[in-house]
């Protein structure tokens, strides 16, 4: 007989519910740009329409490997988000504010 996903989740060790909670974090804070749209339940249409560009260029910028940091601020504020470049040493964090508007 099959078991209920509910039952198999409630009948985790608390290990293993710290590690799946662990993956889970950092799949939520490392994604691409079309999960993090995908994520906030927009399509490329309505981005688009919020940047006054047309689909396929938000199909583009979603692709690129490469861009200029207004144009990705822009893509985040069009969602709702704010950008922050954060640079990472072993001493800690520096946020850098060059880049704020």
């Amino acid at each position: 007989m099959a078991k209920k996903f509910a039952d198999l989740v409630a009948g985790r060790s608390p290990e293993t519910q710290d590690r799946v909670d662990a993956l889970v974090r950092k799949m939520r804070a490392e994604m691409p740009l079309h999960e993090l749209r995908q994520a906030q339940a927009l399509s490329q249409e309505t981005l688009a329409k919020t940047l006054h560009v047309n689909q396929a260029a938000i199909s583009r910028m979603e692709r690129r490997t490469d861009m200029y940091i207004s144009t990705l601020r822009n893509y985040i504020r069009a969602m709702g988000g704010e950008l922050e470049i954060i640079a990472t040493f072993p001493e800690g964090q520096v946020k850098i504010e060059n880049f704020a508007s």
